[in-house]
């Protein structure tokens, strides 16, 4: 894997300033809704839908890049201006919406209230319906990622990196897994690592970070769209639980338990044939669910 910024445009529709990326390819759509401290321009874990043909459109989320909207910016005001987007563009249906990490309370609320618009959804390692963050990392993403500290919080992240080298890498991956020791980092090999030190390079909190900390209640029972959930048992970013209750909750959803060490599901040996099924679920006749 490779992670390195892409070029953005920025758009104003329905009121709000939208930065987003828009990859033509030969397939059909996927709107793609990245998670806390990741903009438009950086294309986590999108290798298989560019190898499979996919069209991407990731918009980044309020507070991220240059994303801003008016008013209580709220998931609603946000998820109507990313159909005001698609309708600028000339998308009338996506084949899906992705939600990934602090990006699926956006990604489920973009199901509910726009069912004409999203044929599906993948869920990754996202936000559910259940109370997030605990109050210990609210409390210390509230400290170190709030604006005006997030940049030197960053900087400093960048310098250990450089410094630390690999070890750095290793604590900053076990600060997203259950897991202790040499198993929270199970399965992450040379590749991965080049990745993720690009990634952590490469991130900024912006203002989006402080409102991911204070997210809105997900309204999962109104979902009708199918839906594929992909999370790892050790996740320590979001808990597992929170995958249960979504597919608990939405009504027509599957679970596929990923056998990463932590949050990163790219990061492991079982993420070939994860990518075949979200593919399989993706190219399914509609009203089917792989």
């Amino acid at each position: 894997m490779t992670l390195a910024p892409r070029p953005v445009a920025v758009r104003v529709v329905a009121g709000a300033r939208l930065e987003y990326r828009f990859e033509r390819r030969r397939a059909g759509v996927l709107l793609v809704l990245h998670g806390g401290h990741m903009r438009a321009g950086l294309a986590l874990g999108e290798e298989s839908f560019a190898a499979a043909g996919w069209s991407v459109l990731a918009p980044s989320r309020p507070g991220y890049g240059r994303t801003a909207l008016p008013g209580d910016g709220s998931l609603v005001r946000y998820t109507d201006a990313v159909r005001a987007l698609c309708d600028e563009l000339g998308i009338a249906r996506v084949a899906a919406v992705v939600g990934i990490s602090g990006g699926g309370p956006a990604a489920i609320a973009l199901a509910a209230r726009h069912p004409d618009l999203v044929q599906r959804l993948v869920l990754i390692s996202a936000v559910g319906p259940l109370p997030w963050p605990d109050r210990r990392t609210r409390l210390g993403g509230q400290v170190v990622f709030r604006p005006g500290v997030e940049a030197v919080t960053w900087a400093a992240i960048r310098l250990a990196l450089r410094i630390g080298g690999r070890r750095a890498l290793r604590a900053l991956v076990a600060g997203v897994s259950t897991a202790r020791g040499a198993a929270a980092r199970a399965g992450i090999g040379p590749a991965d690592e080049e990745m993720l030190r690009a990634l952590f390079g490469a991130m900024r909190s912006g203002r989006g970070f402080i409102r991911d900390l204070r997210p809105e209640p997900v309204d999962c029972g109104s979902v009708r769209s199918p839906a594929l959930i992909v999370a790892s048992a050790t996740d320590g970013g979001v808990p597992f639980a929170q995958a249960e209750a979504l597919a608990a909750r939405l009504p027509r959803a599957t679970l596929v338990v990923s056998r990463a060490a932590g949050h990163f599901v790219w990061c492991s040996p079982d993420w070939p044939a994860i990518a075949e099924r979200i593919e399989a679920f993706l190219r399914a006749p509609a009203g089917r669910v792989e």
